[in-house]
């Protein structure tokens, strides 16, 4: 190949985060939140899998067990994961040890923490945590420990060397659940061991636009000679056509799937909880894809901290393009709940924007707001989670994402400070996974079954969404977060029919609106909308 050449990253090769062969995720960058889901998750996991490979095999073929901790290997690669088990016992021993130090401080509160000052109880502070955390009580005097997590990031328990990218080529939506499989060694493959913050990502992910030269992006990410033909085979000298920026007067928005909107003038442009189906295959469902993105994206809104809303394999290739992105504000320091800000800028984003709950960031005729966000986290007491208020000019968005509303009178003193809004992205996966289903591992001591299963990541029902509706008048509603797409099933493990509850549930509510002269969708695949004040026009 002439080094003169330009040549352009495939539409179809996949970017994807891991650490440690699992794929990347929020809970896996922050080190508390790693430690507990390697001993939580991962060796627990694997340890099942090894004892009896063939349940595993059985259970991924049952819809009803999809999303559950079972591997994806058909009963098979059974050494292969006994040697991953082996590695991440030598290479994880201090994340192991940490965790362990965790359950065991929490247990040390418990037993000794009874109302009296906690000061003394410093010394008995497991060693590797010592300095690492403040001992607490709430007003009822309930003990408890918050993190120095900013400290944990500067220490020996967070590793950049953790950190890989696998590179492959992908023809259709089907993969594993990706919180159950490990990436083992597959020769369809080329895994890149550099970590999240190297530049060289930026620059690949710019190859799908720009043209460069292979031996430059090649010596850019350490391409060996023995994997170089192989690298090479994930390029193409055809270009791809060029992104024409919106220059309407009016207000566009583009749905790329799951709770991921576009909102765009000739003036700035604003993404929401990007999940994006970036790769070029036939689909028998129109989407939009990474195509048809700007080149540069003003402010990634992020409403909060779970998997299907900060998606690591989006964002990463994106990060060259964002100018900015606003995340939920949280000094929390408690375990279930880490810093979105840390998170992102130690695996290499800059410009990012905490916000807080009613504070406005305003910017020429665009204002963002922090709208409080109830539900959805299984009653922990997580900060790091906010709805958006977008107005633009005159004209008034809502994402609540996945809330419920669990107390209606909230949304009515918001209403008395925003007042009526002229179109409502609401999320109503309804049922939701039981707590232990994504907290599990965080969790210091087993939750009883029945308490498990009463507090669920659940958005809203009918009731509750039509609080909404009737509270903020839109004159369109649009049910979203569905994880309906099928390119969501790695990450969300949905799979919908007819007579699934929050498909009767949105239902109703869609037909409700209709009734009532509001124009309502629950939204799939991919959808263009045009607004002003006083217009309205769909483009189908």
């Amino acid at each position: 190949m002439s080094e003169k050449e330009l040549y352009y990253l495939k539409p179809n090769v996949v970017i994807e985060p891991l650490v440690k062969k699992w794929y990347a995720w929020s809970h896996l960058i922050s080190p508390a939140t790693a430690a507990m889901n390697v001993v939580g998750r991962h060796l627990k996991i694997m340890n099942s899998y090894i004892q009896a490979p063939e349940i595993h095999a059985a259970a991924v073929k049952n819809p009803k067990m999809l999303g559950g901790p079972f591997m994806d290997y058909k009963g098979g690669r059974v050494e292969d994961v006994k040697t991953l088990k082996s590695q991440t016992l030598n290479q994880q021993a201090n994340l192991i040890e940490l965790a362990t130090s965790i359950k065991e401080l929490d247990m040390m509160l418990k037993s000794n923490a009874n109302g009296y000052s906690l000061e003394n109880l410093y010394e008995k502070v497991p060693e590797i945590l010592k300095g690492y955390v403040e001992l607490t009580y709430d007003l009822n005097n309930n003990p408890s420990f918050r993190l120095f997590e900013s400290l944990l990031y500067k220490s020996e328990f967070y590793d950049k060397k953790s950190q890989s990218i696998a590179l492959w080529i992908t023809n259709n939506d089907e993969r594993p659940f990706c919180l159950s499989t490990a990436k083992l060694p597959d020769p369809q493959v080329l895994e890149l061991n550099i970590p999240f913050d190297h530049k060289g990502i930026d620059k690949l992910s710019m190859m799908k636009r720009n043209g460069a030269s292979l031996d430059e992006i090649a010596m850019e990410l350490n391409i060996i000679d023995e994997e170089r033909e192989f690298f090479d085979s994930f390029f193409t000298n055809e270009s791809y056509p060029e992104y024409k920026n919106y220059t309407g007067s009016k207000v566009r928005m583009r749905y790329f799937g799951h709770a991921c909107i576009l909102i765009e003038t000739k003036d700035v442009s604003i993404l929401v909880d990007p999940l994006i189906s970036y790769y070029g295959y036939e689909s028998s469902i129109n989407h939009f894809s990474d195509f048809d993105l700007p080149d540069f994206i003003d402010y990634v809104l992020i409403t909060h901290n779970h998997q299907d809303h900060i998606l690591l394999e989006t964002l990463l290739p994106l990060r060259h393009k964002i100018k900015n992105i606003v995340v939920p504000r949280t000094t929390s320091g408690a375990l279930q709940d880490p810093n979105l800000k840390l998170m992102f800028n130690n695996i290499g984003f800059e410009n990012i924007i905490e916000i807080d709950e009613m504070e406005e960031l305003t910017f020429g005729q665009v204002k963002i707001t922090g709208i409080p966000f109830t539900g959805e986290h299984s009653d922990l007491n997580v900060k790091a989670k906010t709805c958006y208020s977008v107005s633009i000019r005159d004209f008034k968005f809502l994402f609540v994402a996945d809330s419920r509303v669990v107390e209606p009178r909230l949304y009515e003193h918001i209403f008395k400070i925003l007042g009526p809004i002229d179109v409502l992205f609401l999320g109503m996966e309804c049922d939701g996974a039981p707590l232990s289903w994504l907290y599990g591992p965080l969790l210091t001591e087993d939750l009883a079954r029945d308490k498990d299963q009463s507090r669920r990541l659940s958005g809203s029902d009918y009731e509750k969404g039509l609080h909404l509706v009737n509270t903020f008048m839109p004159k369109e509603v649009y049910v979203y977060a569905m994880g309906q797409e099928p390119w969501l099933e790695f990450i969300s493990s949905i799979k919908y029919t007819d007579e699934s509850n929050p498909i009767i549930q949105s239902n109703k509510l869609i037909d409700y609106c209709t009734a009532r002269g509001i124009i309502a969708e629950r939204l799939f695949g991919e959808k263009e909308l045009f607004y002003e004040k006083t217009e309205y026009k769909i483009v189908q």
